[in-house]
């Protein structure tokens, strides 16, 4: 009898087991420390990092991921939320970080605290001065500068040492992205051996910015003093677009960097705005989520990786893809077809 009660016992205790819901699967805590929402190319990104975040969800329902996001915003407030953000998440003991960092070396220390909490880090679109990365993601910002340099050669080719290019920089000298991008406009004209002279040097990288620098430029340079204005991004650039087209202005030609819609129409418009080389804004987000969850599960990953640009000019329009992909397999120069852009490259 008492051996018929036990059997009963334990048959109870085996369906109450089979009837309780299968334990959720513990997810990896991400945080994710943002830049700005302001800017629609980092907006490309965040959302290219989150639709790579729920398509993990979906295959790995075994081992999901759990986003905990924080947004800088812009200028110094921007910084220091952001530093306040990697202090939290530190405290949090997270078991990974992606960070957009708004300035290289302010970030350096936050990142510094997370290695020595054994935290990897990984960083897109920026670079940190210190501190260990175990992988930075970027568009190949030197590329993007260098098209924009190429171009502006071709257009001006034949200018003389007596009359070289007049050139406007809006630049923004305190993240790797944006003076990467100045080096490799003056690398390309150096390597075309085309003449040029720095005419005017402002910051910008925001709206705000953009437009104060595109007013100090309508008010310093007189029609006629300037051939062409380089800005290193869109988020600036669309502001000094918009001071020129106020003061009614044709006499120089602009080149930027990142491919936002409303420079693409300007674009279509055929007015100031001649090449605007664009970054893959949401394959770069997501890139940056996929490879920090493939550290997660054990993975070796690169250390660094570069995904390409493309030029686009009236003339390449029609290819193009748009920020959030997908990449090209080849991307054409519109100046001159029968040369290719590098494609994107994986340095372990």
């Amino acid at each position: 009898m008492r051996r018929i009660v036990r059997l009963f016992i334990a048959c109870l205790a085996a369906i109450g087991v089979a009837a309780l819901p299968a334990r959720a699967a513990t997810p990896y805590r991400v945080g994710v420390v943002y830049w700005s929402m302001a800017i629609q190319g980092q907006v490309g990104m965040r959302r290219g990092l989150e639709r790579a975040a729920e398509e993990i969800n979906r295959r790995h329902p075994d081992r999901p991921v759990q986003l905990i996001p924080f947004v800088g915003g812009d200028g110094e407030a921007g910084v220091r939320n952001q530093i306040a953000a990697m202090d939290r998440l530190v405290k949090l003991k997270v078991d990974a970080i992606i960070l957009q960092p708004i300035d290289s070396a302010a970030l350096s220390k936050p990142v510094l605290t997370a290695n020595r909490a054994k935290i990897p880090v990984v960083a897109y679109d920026q670079y940190v001065l210190e501190g260990k990365l175990a992988c930075y993601l970027t568009s190949n910002n030197h590329l993007a500068g260098h098209l924009d340099g190429e171009y502006l050669a071709k257009r001006f080719k034949g200018r003389t040492a007596a009359k070289p290019l007049r050139l406007v920089l809006v630049e923004y000298p305190f993240v790797s992205s944006t003076i990467e991008r100045v080096e490799g406009l003056l690398d390309a004209l150096g390597e075309a051996r085309l003449p040029y002279r720095i005419v005017g040097r402002y910051e910008a990288v925001e709206p705000v910015g953009g437009k104060a620098a595109g007013r100090q430029i309508v008010a310093r340079h007189p029609p006629g003093t300037i051939d062409a204005i380089f800005c290193v991004n869109d988020g600036g650039g669309l502001g000094v677009l918009r001071e020129l087209q106020r003061a009614g202005r044709r006499d120089a030609v602009m080149a930027t960097v990142d491919g936002d819609p409303r420079a693409i129409a300007e674009l279509e418009r055929d007015g100031l705005l001649a090449i605007d080389t664009a970054q893959f804004m949401g394959p770069l987000g997501a890139e940056s989520m996929r490879w920090t969850y493939r550290l997660l599960r054990g993975e070796r990953i690169p250390r660094e990786v570069l995904l390409t640009v493309y030029p686009l000019t009236r003339a390449s329009l029609a290819a193009y893809p748009g920020w959030m992909g997908p990449i090209p397999t080849v991307i054409r120069k519109p100046w001159d077809p029968s040369s290719h852009v590098p494609g994107s490259r994986l340095i372990w």
